[in-house]
């Protein structure tokens, strides 16, 4: 028998899952288990609906973060993406913060994955760049002409915005 939350990952839209999460508080544990899951597409969406509808700093998150980074790096992009968005979503310690920064430059540095997933680990790369800001050398770096020519050119521009929003000076920067 198909779980409630499955039916609803299954056959509702956002707003009715995020409804049926904010009236089903136990239901996160679930959905969390279901995220780092194997079983697609019910993993993906759940990742989906957790990120969508977290507050910033979600407590109820915090417990997972270890095994939210554990199966980061088995995850398709688009699962990735929203599991990184989870995590971009907390405030994480700083030997987590470590992990994902090293996860997220792999990720960034890999040209041929999907750009919305390239871009979400960039903004984690970002906010450890705003903390640290001896990291700044290395995203002037990776932000070379080989990482960003395939990207399209929007998404080029939201990288551009990033760095600016970030105060950082990328080697390509346009002319």
């Amino acid at each position: 028998m198909i779980s409630d939350l499955k039916n609803v990952l299954l056959n509702c839209h956002k707003s009715e899952m995020i409804l049926y999460l904010r009236t089903n508080p136990n239901s996160i544990k679930e959905a969390v288990a279901l995220a780092l899951s194997e079983e697609q597409p019910l993993a993906w969406r759940a990742a989906w609906l957790l990120s969508g509808s977290m507050a910033e700093n979600d407590s109820r998150f915090h417990t997972y973060t270890g095994a939210i980074l554990s199966s980061l790096k088995n995850r398709k992009d688009g699962h990735q993406r929203e599991l990184i968005k989870i995590l971009l979503n907390l405030d994480i310690n700083e030997e987590y913060e470590g992990l994902l920064f090293d996860i997220c430059m792999n990720i960034w540095e890999q040209i041929g994955k999907n750009p919305s997933v390239r871009v979400m680990a960039f903004r984690f790369i970002l906010k450890m760049a705003e903390k640290y800001p001896e990291i700044s050398n290395e995203i002037q770096f990776i932000t070379q002409k080989h990482y960003l020519e395939t990207l399209s050119p929007g998404v080029q521009r939201s990288v551009e915005k990033l760095l600016q929003k970030h105060k950082i000076t990328s080697k390509t920067a346009r002319k």
